[in-house]
């Protein structure tokens, strides 16, 4: 039997509202757990992953020290991208535990990490790359648009994150954008609205991903 305490974040109001980023995160560790296991406590949090100051994750940590118990999170990136924020948590004795990564050790949970903070430097720089062809193109952004712009496209990334598996899973299988949002479909995978997949919605999300920039044919 272990006992953990549960640590969720979404990094928008409006996922932490429609439930989608948390209900996904719930089922992976709904799945994970074992029937002697025990779930002493469980924190959400609406937060960006770039603060280190999450009040929720702090006491999640706290009861984790009081308790000795483990830290469970659903993935990585719902903990931390930060390289030295997880080297550091981990230096202070906490247990991590992640629902994608179950069993791995301390060093690929550093790997993790780095491939994390990786990953957000990525979309970040794929971001800033967007707002300079923009602007190159003569399009206007005043601070607000452009601010909205940043927020729309991380937000987008953030809901992928959720279902990326299943996504790539079922472009792989599908073979076409029909297909896909025709296994997407039948698997009870949501859009994030909360909707149905289409084909043109499939080609919206392939950019990001593993197929990368491939196009929509």
């Amino acid at each position: 039997m272990a006992e953990y305490v549960v640590y969720y974040r979404v990094s928008t109001e409006r996922q932490g509202r429609s439930g989608l980023g948390l209900e996904a995160q719930r089922a992976m560790v709904e799945q994970f757990l074992q029937p002697a296991d025990n779930v002493i406590a469980e924190f959400t949090e609406i937060q960006s992953g770039k603060r280190d100051d999450r009040t929720e994750l702090w006491n999640a940590i706290n009861l984790v020290k009081k308790t000795r118990s483990k830290l469970l999170i659903p993935k990585l990136d719902r903990f931390s991208r930060k390289v030295s924020f997880i080297s550091g948590i981990i230096d202070q004795g906490i247990e991590l535990t992640v629902c994608e990564h179950p069993n791995v050790s301390i060093f690929f949970l550093h790997l993790l990490a780095c491939f994390a903070e990786e990953e957000r430097r990525q979309i970040s720089e794929r971001t800033r790359a967007a707002l300079r062809a923009a602007k190159k193109r003569g399009t206007e952004l005043g601070r607000n648009a452009q601010a909205l712009a940043v927020q729309r496209r991380l937000e987008k990334q953030d809901f992928f994150e959720t279902i990326r598996a299943e996504f790539e899973q079922a472009v792989a299988e599908a073979g076409s954008l029909s297909g896909a949002a025709r296994l997407l479909n039948d698997r009870g995978v949501k859009t994030a609205k909360g909707g149905k997949w289409y084909p043109q919605t499939v080609c919206n999300y392939k950019p990001l991903s593993v197929a990368g920039h491939a196009r929509c044919l």
